[in-house]
């Protein structure tokens, strides 16, 4: 895929994942004990041969490009392969900071002519998922596209949440619908709908005229989903690619291809727990295709203490390196690297984030707690959803997030 320049859009704030986007965008936000979300697609790109890679940031960069510098440096510039980093720089005449997922590739045109892609792969920063690109551009090449869409399927009850792709009998796009109170179902399955993943294959030149023509509209909003896509809509070959013949399976092959957007606590809590499954959907362990990451250095997880009412134990948990549970227990959990668990606390179907200090007799259930907490001794959540609403916030399933301001509040 030497043709091909992959661009990842990074900037965004992830505002319904509410305080754990406070300080970082989301693709930066920690996922499955020793990732950030961004590692997804920017692994899928390596693993699918495709090295030369462009991620756009612009909300609360600062986390992310440090990640990015340190952790996907490893390409080597003198063979055509690497990733760079585009921060907004307000590159057009009116100024102005991204207005959009397609006004982020617009701003960018000149550094992507200089490059001379044939191919353009847009990709979303922040969802999780495994996906071969070279197979979407396999069959972009085959049906003779100018555009190709990646689509999941979806239940049609639940396609009301997402930007909906309606097709004809060969796949060829035919309608675009956001949110739509009845999504039109896939040909010859009547209760299955295709949802857009935010994942585009444009051959470049056409990509370039038509962002050129979306500038020059007043009315657009510069979106790819909104206005963009709409709009070539009987103009070009515009193609549905369906995940599933693209989608990593894991060795214990599911029916279900494996796509998370991870944008809303409940989605991010779950999505982690995934992993601790015994056969989880997303396999993390599959050396064939490896999610690449930067780290620093730490020790293995320790458990210490033996006795009866205070052994250092997990089951059912992922815990990443530098963790010391000392006397504390846990289930089904994911901990996140540098977290210290204390004597006689317990932690239950809970997502904790990196350096969190767990104190003596906590009891923490179905919480996510932020990066750096505190949590006092003796502190009680998950156990009165009243008194939790009151000091924390909680989600509409019950998952309560947990930050140091709003521990600092508490009068303990």
């Amino acid at each position: 895929m030497r043709g091909t320049l992959a661009l990842v859009l990074a900037g965004g704030r992830g505002s319904r994942l509410l305080d754990l986007t406070d300080k970082e965008s989301k693709p930066a936000v920690p996922f499955g004990g020793k990732y950030r979300i961004v590692d997804f697609p920017l692994s899928n790109c390596i693993n699918s041969g495709l090295r030369r890679i462009c991620v756009l940031t612009q909300y609360k960069a600062h986390t992310l490009i440090h990640h990015i510098q340190r952790g996907w440096g490893f390409l080597r510039a003198e063979v055509g392969e690497f990733v760079e980093l585009w921060p907004a720089q307000q590159q057009t005449a009116a100024g102005s900071w991204y207005q959009g997922t397609a006004d982020a590739v617009y701003q960018n045109i000149e550094q992507i002519q200089l490059h001379g892609a044939e191919h353009i792969l847009v990709l979303a920063g922040d969802h999780v998922y495994r996906q071969d690109y070279s197979k979407m551009m396999a069959s972009h090449l085959r049906t003779g596209a100018d555009v190709s869409v990646a689509c999941l399927e979806v239940r049609r009850e639940d396609a009301t949440a997402f930007g909906v792709v309606d097709v004809d009998d060969a796949d060829t796009i035919i309608g675009f619908l956001e949110k739509p109170a009845d999504p039109p179902c896939i040909p010859g399955k009547p209760d299955r709908a295709f949802a857009s993943m935010g994942i585009y294959l444009f051959n470049a030149d056409f990509l370039m005229r038509v962002l050129e023509e979306d500038a020059l509209d007043p009315n657009s909003s510069r979106d790819f989903g909104k206005n963009i896509l709409p709009s070539l809509l009987g103009r070009c070959r515009m193609v549905a690619h369906r995940f599933q013949e693209s989608c990593v399976y894991p060795p214990h092959a599911t029916d279900e291809p494996y796509w998370r957007d991870v944008g809303t606590i409940d989605a991010y809590w779950a999505a982690n727990l995934d992993l601790a499954a015994v056969t989880p959907d997303l396999d993390l362990y599959d050396p064939a295709w490896p999610i690449w990451t930067y780290q620093m250095q730490r020790p293995g997880a320790k458990f210490v203490f033996d006795e009866d009412e205070r052994r250092g134990m997990a089951v059912d948990s992922v815990l990443a390196a530098g963790c010391i549970v000392s006397g504390g227990a846990i289930r089904h959990s994911l901990l996140f690297h540098d977290v210290r668990v204390n004597s006689y606390s317990v932690i239950e179907h809970s997502v904790i984030l990196p350096a969190v200090d767990i104190g003596r007799h906590a009891r923490l259930t179905k919480c996510v707690v932020a990066a750096g907490c505190r949590i006092p001794a003796g502190l009680v959540v998950g156990e009165d959803p009243e008194a939790d609403a009151q000091r924390f916030t909680r989600s509409a399933s019950g998952v309560t997030l947990i930050t140091q301001d709003m521990l600092d509040k508490l009068d303990l």
